[in-house]
């Protein structure tokens, strides 16, 4: 029995790390495309505002939010559940304490993307960094990083995701990005740029798309008068979209790290005073 016992636990054991190795993969799989850095400010409530606003306006239709609340959103961004009620929630069903879903068609999702629409909730702590802010780098270049593409079925692919299934859905206000090929300095065997002995000028090379993402030069052209926003003004947008997705990851991180401060406070002061009770015991002892 209990060898039977012990087979199953390391069965279980080596499944685990199993699935914990291919998930690992999956998330680390993709595009070498260096990730744009994105420190996110939760005390920043009015970009917080202005992200909601866009995901409601432009990723709620496909994306929804289903573990976070409309009340709680309200609440933490400084909103009066009154304007929320007005100017957010459309469906008159919906109470401002429901779970924030939509009402997309699971067939029609499978039928237009080919797969429903993933849930956002927690997509900036699934695809957050690895280092200790878990900062959303990922999906800040995700969401810049669309570009024309005519051999996929929506017209667009993504430098980040390669073959990503779902168009872009914020091109009206960025406007139509292209991959290019661009002439750049050949590099020597010790990385330095080749020049003509003769006239002195750089001797170039054509390179296109990973290439010259390896150059630490961006293959993508923004195609100008195709957007709303400048290239400034349109990273706004996805810094205050991506900072809105980074708080409903964890609307209590904020707090967690205000009470944070308080309890190493706490142990602090509490270390003084065991430590002069330690001094005591030891005072006896000797």
């Amino acid at each position: 029995m209990k060898m039977m016992e012990r087979r199953n636990f390391k069965t279980l054991l080596l499944s685990a790390v199993a699935i914990y190795c291919i998930s690992v993969q999956a998330l680390g799989a993709g595009s070498s495309y260096p990730l744009m850095r994105m420190d996110p400010n939760l005390d920043d409530k009015a970009s917080l505002q202005r992200g909601m606003q866009t995901f409601m306006n432009y990723c709620f239709g496909c994306h929804s939010l289903q573990y976070q609340r409309y009340n709680r959103t309200a609440r933490d961004l400084g909103i009066p559940e009154e304007l929320m009620l007005k100017h957010v929630i459309i469906d008159p069903d919906v109470r401002i304490g429901s779970l924030m879903e939509n009402n997309i068609s699971v067939d029609h999702a499978k039928q237009w993307f080919g797969a429903v629409p993933p849930d956002l909730t927690l997509v900036a702590r699934l695809r957050g960094g690895r280092d200790i802010n878990n900062r959303p780098d990922w999906l800040y270049t995700f969401l810049l990083t669309f570009y024309e593409d005519e051999a996929r079925p929506l017209g667009v692919n993504n430098l980040v995701f390669e073959n990503v299934g779902m168009p872009h859905p914020l091109v009206n206000l960025q406007g139509v990005q292209q991959r290019v090929c661009k002439d750049v300095p050949q590099l020597a065997a010790n990385g330095g740029e080749i020049r003509d002995p003769l006239t002195n000028e750089y001797v170039t090379e054509n390179l296109c798309g990973e290439d010259l993402i390896g150059r630490g030069i961006s293959p993508l052209q923004h195609v100008e008068g195709t957007g709303e926003l400048t290239p400034d003004e349109y990273e706004q947008v996805i810094y205050d979209l991506t900072n809105f997705l980074y708080y409903v990851a964890e609307p209590i991180r904020a707090d967690r790290e205000r009470i944070g401060v308080y309890v190493l406070i706490f142990l602090a002061i509490l270390y003084v005073f065991t430590w002069l009770l330690a001094r005591e015991y030891h005072k006896e002892y000797h």
